[in-house]
């Protein structure tokens, strides 16, 4: 499927400041459960027409679960393992999931972070929020770091075969490197923790 077909067709002395997108026609390709598709046909600021099949997605929560209990220890991460049908292979992944319409980020967090792995958090703060592909997909992913983690029992969903591990963040970090974490936001999270918690861009 061709995502998209660009038709340059420049207004002259037309300013970007100025200029404000108009969506000169959408279609409903698709809806289903977890998305839609749109076929439509835009006018960018900076003047070009174009066709864009758009992904419409509600936006994702993303929980970074951090145990830092004990200190003067480095603080471990919980991830997840699951097998992924786009990958075709199992992940290791922080826990995440759709954000159901009309719920707030607080409460989908809090209920992924329980039905994925079954531990509960006392504090849970936002670190992160951005697009996963913004040429296709208009999907957001908001990132939460979750501490103060309570156990409790996982509660799945059905088509869902889920493990999970602590740990350490150095070896959580080496796996990023060394592409046994091929998982954007995983990935992200990670960093972003490991950069907090050596005070390096604070």
């Amino acid at each position: 499927m061709v995502l998209y077909a660009v038709m340059p067709r420049a207004r002259k002395n037309a300013s970007p400041k100025d200029a404000k997108l108009r969506v000169l026609s959408s279609q409903l390709v698709y809806k289903g459960p977890w998305f839609a598709v749109t076929t439509d046909h835009i006018q960018e600021p900076n003047g070009v027409t174009a066709r864009r099949d758009l992904i419409r997605h509600s936006g994702s929560i993303v929980i970074l679960p951090v145990d830092n209990s004990k200190k003067g220890e480095e603080p471990r991460v919980l991830l997840i393992q699951q097998y992924r049908y786009a990958a075709k292979s199992l992940l290791w992944e922080i826990p995440a999931g759709r954000i159901e319409p009309g719920e707030d980020q607080l409460k989908a967090a809090r209920r992924e972070l329980k039905e994925e792995t079954g531990f509960s958090a006392k504090r849970l703060k936002p670190i992160l929020h951005f697009y996963v592909s913004p040429g296709f997909l208009d999907e957001v992913m908001f990132v939460y770091m979750a501490t103060g983690l309570i156990a409790g029992e996982a509660q799945p969903e059905d088509d869902e075969k889920i493990t999970s591990r602590f740990f350490p963040l150095s070896q959580a970090l080496r796996m990023c490197l060394k592409g046994k974490i091929i998982d954007a936001k995983t990935i992200s999270a990670i960093l972003w923790l490991f950069a907090q918690t050596t005070g390096n861009f604070k």
